[in-house]
């Protein structure tokens, strides 16, 4: 066992370092340091930091091993989007009717067509039922259809991955995705009655209300809710909790399925900007002789890039990989030929990354994985590319947003990092750009791959590189 006492010249000697590529710089005293006190065999570490100007490699560790590169993967996914699609390519939402439209009634069905938009916030849906009523549109005395064809059917279960489907980063996708299939639950004590408000209501959710009121201060922070999903019932859910006056419960979940989410939150709108409806929901695609009604357009790729990056939106990653297989190779758009559709991509870009296991293009997966060197030249390619502002503008300024804002704060917003992350269980990774204090733009890629690698252990030795980057 090596002690912790042992000098830098020391812990490099016996620490062998037979990972650092022929030809490469030495590793640091403190990034090897830093790894042997973190407790991780630096078999289990890989880092690549080099010149996408020159090529020079500054530093390289381990830099052929494939490895899980947890949410670092969706820098592929969304360069290889901005690089096939462009930055003004845009999603389109429209509306079809079965009949014409005579004095604001329609004698007959609304059809609904998803056009695969990974943003359709609760805000622009709301504006797409507005968009519908400033057509003229009052009354629809038949049906909801809505068609979903873009996308195959999805035979993924968003269970599968931690057990955790209500959370928003299991969401598969689907071509009308709304909200990311998510509502708020606020709950408060008023008069002696704990009421639920619900944001945004679909109007086909029933919710088993069974929140008591708790006598006394608030302690502890914001009640906590429960929640009782039903297999057969997935229109239905129970919330249980104990709210007190001045201490209101708040929790953000997927519900429902999302067809029956987008039908029920439409209605809800619908209503609420004063058109009528009591029709139901159908599933089908738009028939043959539908009359167009309206095209309501999408965020462009560019705007919605930072969301996918910044936040790291698994929802919105897995559908821009849905958009590039049906751009490529037509509807119904499969996963498989979303990771066709990428590695034509790599060829028709010169680079060949035999190691490659795409899964999903998002990162949540215990299967995905690709080597620090692989990702370092995506990097340099992305540096040389011409979509090289709207790529960096997309990822994480360090101590400032997304998932870096509280990271690297000391350095200022001087320090100019632009670097994505990524967790896993056993899983710290992170890649991207930084500005050297010379001004040399450096491309920087850390993969660990070992039990509590997600945790601060990780984020102390990638830390540590990046600050040595930024030295050089």
């Amino acid at each position: 066992m090596i002690p912790p006492s042992a000098s830098p010249l020391a812990l490099i000697a016996a620490l062998g370092l037979s990972g650092t590529a022929v030809g490469a710089p030495a590793l640091p005293a403190r990034i090897a340091q830093a790894i042997h006190s973190q407790g991780f065999p630096i078999g289990a570490v890989s880092i690549v930091v080099q010149d996408p100007r020159s090529g020079e490699t500054l530093l390289s560790l381990n830099p052929a091993e494939p490895r899980s590169p947890a949410s670092t993967i969706k820098l592929l996914t969304t360069f290889a989007a901005l690089s096939q699609l462009g930055p003004t390519y845009h999603w389109t939402t429209r509306a079809w009717t079965s009949a014409p439209i005579v004095a604001g009634r329609l004698a007959g069905d609304l059809i609904i067509e998803g056009g695969g938009d990974p943003f359709m916030s609760a805000e622009r849906w709301w504006r797409f039922a507005q968009e519908l009523r400033d057509r003229g549109l009052r009354q629809i005395d038949g049906d909801i259809v809505l068609d979903r064809s873009l996308y195959a059917t999805q035979d993924s279960d968003p269970d599968e991955f931690d057990g955790r489907a209500f959370r928003t980063y299991n969401v598969l996708p689907d071509a009308l995705l709304v909200n990311l299939q998510a509502a708020e639950f606020h709950a408060r004590a008023d008069a002696g009655r704990a009421e639920l408000v619900v944001e945004p209501a679909p109007a086909n959710l029933r919710v088993d209300n069974a929140l008591s009121v708790a006598q006394g201060r608030c302690e502890g922070g914001a009640a906590a809710l429960s929640f009782t999903t039903f297999v057969d019932d997935a229109d239905r859910i129970g919330v249980t909790g104990r709210v007190a006056a001045g201490c209101p419960g708040y929790a953000r979940r997927v519900i429902m399925h999302a067809p029956e989410f987008a039908f029920g939150t439409f209605v809800t709108y619908w209503r609420e900007l004063g058109g009528e409806f009591h029709g139901q929901l159908r599933l089908e695609t738009r028939p043959a002789g539908a009359r167009a009604l309206a095209d309501y357009p999408s965020l462009t790729l560019a705007e919605i890039l930072p969301l996918v990056n910044k936040h790291s939106s698994n929802a919105m990653a897995r559908m821009l990989l849905l958009t590039m297989a049906g751009e490529r190779y037509g509807p119904p758009a499969t996963v498989a030929n979303g990771e066709r559709a990428l590695q034509a991509w790599l060829e028709s870009q010169g680079l060949r990354f035999p190691e490659l296991l795409l899964d999903n293009g998002l990162g949540l997966s215990r299967i995905t994985r690709i080597s620090a060197q692989s990702m370092a030249r995506l990097l340099d390619v992305a540096w040389q590319s011409r979509y090289w502002p709207e790529i960096a503008a997309s990822v994480p300024l360090g101590g400032q947003d997304g998932t870096l804002r509280h990271r690297f704060v000391d350095l200022g917003p001087e320090a100019r990092i632009r670097m994505k992350t990524g967790h896993l269980e056993g899983v710290g990774a992170i890649a991207g750009w930084v500005s050297a204090r010379s001004g040399r733009p450096l491309s920087v890629v850390v993969l660990i791959n070992h039990a509590g690698a997600q945790y601060g252990g990780g984020e102390a030795v990638i830390d540590t590189v990046v600050r040595w980057a930024l030295e050089r």
